[in-house]
């Protein structure tokens, strides 16, 4: 069945725009692997670089051209025959190659940036479009500055291009100054006012500066963009650029209104983003939409009560079309009995109703004084009002050995007391000294864990500052997380590692705790 929605390209410039960021700098191997992530992702084309502003930056160009099946490869060129030259020698070897050149058009940059009049601008434009379109098929030709140039000027430039060889029109909203509305009429003025404007693909490019460029983004396909220039996570220069993620499931979430779609694959969006947090360091806010902590987390009681109701009560999209497992319950104390009770049950306990009253009357005490309250905690909070709740294993002593020396092999040994109350001891060797304590609790437990995610962090300051360790599991299906907190990081891991296992071990053997008067 033909789909009678629009296909926008995405272009994905996370590599070059995002890379030039503070803070984002990658080297070849990183940039190599982020890029066969976006070509798994979908992307249609892959900016790989600006070659001519180092000799790492082609080199970087042109492993990315010879590896990377899948996606279109671009490389950036001002409009001078040196930039232009290393760009065709970065891209030999590419399956589809993509010059990317560009020159300032706005009266600011001419008279300030480069000190040309229009018709030198014009000439220059035509020229590198022109040598560009000896070296590739496929030419783009982008305006810098485009939002702040004459309208009459970017039709005679475009034009221009278009009939050098440009099969892309790119329009940057270089420094984040345009509003929604007036990119849309600037979009329908150059559809309406390009000679030829059908010879070639329109494309937005926005800056985040007034935070509006995936408002901008999408403005700008109602004006008649096919294609939209933006990077993973937002990043690039200043406040960065169009964020993907935002951009991709705004046109699916709300594809009836746009009319539009892309080949972009979202159920891989957050482990995309999460891939390049790591590479450059950079993590994104817990609150950003789409691949943020919060995306998908609900706290209010109210919101708590309606999710389990109908999770459409509260959320626009899937979790799971986006790459998160789950929607999270996240109990503070903002939650309802609802919430608490679902918890419960997910861990594995059979909660009679007024044993539910007098953990839930405890669990609003302990939220007044913490932010969030764990699995643990609610664990600790069915031990204290039911000695005979179950119990799961509990760390009584672990040694973690490791070392620098060719020889040395991490290892790590524990003993755990079980519910049952027995001892059991056991080691394990690893790759490290956390990989080697991991596989010493599975050993104990008979629990095996897919950890997917291990993070290490400071809750309080000081030389005696607890550590909060948290460890990302899946299992059956499921990705579950757990937490622990000592002055000992590894005795932190541990207790991370554990609440998992018992949750685990609970879910299968669920247990009714009595009720109490």
């Amino acid at each position: 069945m033909n789909d009678p929605t629009a296909r926008v390209r995405i272009f994905d410039t996370s590599l070059r725009d995002g890379e030039q960021s503070p803070g984002c700098s990658m080297n070849a191997t990183q940039k190599l692997r982020f890029a066969h992530a976006l070509a798994e992702l979908g992307v249609d084309m892959i900016e790989a670089g600006f070659p001519a502003s180092s000799a790492a930056d082609l080199d970087a160009t042109r492993v990315i051209a010879r590896e990377v099946r899948g996606a279109g490869i671009a490389a950036l060129a001002r409009c001078h025959p040196g930039d232009i030259e290393a760009c065709a020698r970065a891209l030999e070897g590419a399956a589809a190659p993509r010059i990317h050149v560009f020159i300032s058009t706005s009266p600011l940059h001419r008279e300030h940036k480069l000190g040309l009049d229009k018709a030198q601008v014009l000439e220059r434009a035509v020229a590198g479009v022109e040598l560009a379109r000896s070296h590739a098929d496929d030419v783009e030709f982008s305006a810098e500055d485009a939002l702040r140039t004459e309208p009459e000027f970017l039709i005679e430039v475009f034009d221009a291009a278009i009939a050098a060889g440009a099969r892309t029109i790119n329009v940057p909203d270089t420094v984040g100054y345009t509003t929604p509305a007036e990119i849309r009429a600037l979009f329908a003025y150059l559809r309406t006012h390009l000679r030829d404007p059908d010879r070639a693909v329109l494309s937005a490019h926005c800056h985040n500066d007034l935070g509006l460029a995936v408002a901008n983004s999408l403005a700008a396909i109602e004006g008649g963009a096919r294609q939209v220039e933006c990077t993973i996570n937002g990043i690039g220069e200043r406040a960065g650029n169009c964020a993907l993620e935002e951009l991709v499931m705004a046109l699916n979430v709300r594809r009836n209104y746009f009319n539009a779609h892309t080949g972009i694959d979202s159920r891989r969006l957050v482990a995309t983003s999460r891939l390049l947090s790591r590479i450059t360091g950079m993590g994104v806010q817990r609150n950003k939409a789409i691949v943020g902590h919060n995306a998908f987390a609900h706290e209010a009681g109210i919101h708590q009560h309606g999710m389990l109701k109908h999770r459409g009560t509260y959320e626009i999209m899937r979790p799971e079309d986006v790459g998160w497992s789950q929607s999270q319950m996240v109990l503070g104390r903002h939650s309802g009995r609802a919430a608490l009770a679902d918890r419960l049950r997910t861990l594995g306990f059979a909660v009679g109703e007024a044993q539910l009253n007098a953990v839930f009357a405890g669990f609003k005490a302990l939220a007044e004084k913490k932010r969030e309250v764990f699995d643990a905690d609610l664990e600790s909070l069915l031990l204290g009002s039911d000695s005979e709740a179950p119990r799961g294993h509990r760390l009584a002593r672990a040694h973690v050995s490791t070392g620098v020396a060719d020889d040395s092999v991490p290892t790590a040994s524990v003993q755990l007391v079980a519910p049952d109350g027995a001892l059991l001891n056991e080691a394990a060797v690893g790759d490290g000294p956390v990989h080697a304590l991991f596989a010493a609790l599975a050993r104990a437990t008979g629990i095996e864990l897919d950890v997917a995610g291990y993070q290490v962090s400071s809750v309080t300051t000081g030389d005696d500052a607890q550590g909060q360790a948290s460890v990302t599991a899946r299992v059956d299906g499921a990705e579950l997380t757990g937490s622990g907190t000592s002055t000992d990081i590894l005795e932190a891991s541990a207790l991370a590692w554990l609440e998992i296992a018992n949750r685990v071990l609970r879910s299968r053997r669920p247990q009714p705790i009595a009720a109490t008067a």
